[in-house]
């Protein structure tokens, strides 16, 4: 608690909510981290659940965005729902991304304001999206306002934003390498899961966008890495 400058009653009192929530499991005198690797590798797996924190998110990332923007987004299922925020709105941006979906939700709209540029490359069949050395050369020519970026998960305290694949993880970080700003769109539930590949550190991004926020120490660690947080 001293070196958190807080006091034990709210450590007592972040432990039992994070026990809750299922990243930790209390000991005598302590806790232990729950690890878990339960990300569905398949995007088609995750489309249905917790659509509406991801619609919250969404709704959020959508306020963030500005006309006449040139944005990227990231193969994530709240971009998915992030797709269909801009198209209802005919919001006039132009949209640059791999992900499939969003070809799909606006492959039949005519006459809209918002432009759609499709970066091709090695199929990655478990995602649903283009990734590779096609697909990042590709981006190198490109300069984003704004990118929108998916995760499989965070390690707060060890500066560690995660996904699945090495390829994955190539084409997010050329993608970050040309925006303006970068923001990670995640449910809270990803603070306790790990991926198997490091793509960027928490303050390499502009901010963190979640549907609730956390508490204590885990707010605390997050401020401390100076990116705006959404919740």
């Amino acid at each position: 608690s001293k070196k958190f400058g807080v006091t034990e009653d709210s450590i007592r009192k972040d432990l039992a909510h994070l026990e809750k929530d299922g990243m930790l499991k209390k000991t005598y005198g302590g806790a232990v981290r729950v690890r878990t690797n339960s990300h569905d590798r398949y995007v088609s797996q995750r489309i249905g659940k917790n659509v509406e924190e991801k619609r919250v998110i969404a709704k959020r990332a959508y306020e963030i965005i500005q006309d006449g923007d040139v944005i990227f987004l990231d193969i994530s299922t709240i971009n998915i729902e992030l797709v269909k925020l801009i198209v209802e709105a005919d919001r006039p941006v132009t949209v640059v991304t791999n992900m499939i979906d969003a070809i799909l939700i606006m492959l039949y709209e005519k006459d809209t304001k918002t432009k759609l540029i499709f970066l091709g490359g090695k199929l990655n069949r478990g995602r649903d999206g283009f990734v590779g050395t096609i697909t990042n050369r590709n981006i190198s020519n490109y300069q984003f306002d704004k990118a929108f970026m998916g995760v499989v998960g965070i390690e707060v305290n060890r500066n560690r934003v995660y996904t699945y694949d090495t390829e994955d993880a190539l084409t997010k970080k050329s993608v970050m390498e040309v925006s303006n700003e970068c923001y990670m769109l995640m449910e809270r539930e990803k603070l306790s899961k790990d991926g198997n590949y490091k793509y960027a550190g928490i303050d390499e991004f502009t901010g963190l966008i979640m549907e609730e926020s956390v508490e204590g120490t885990i707010m605390s660690k997050l401020k401390s890495y100076n990116i705006n947080i959404y919740c």
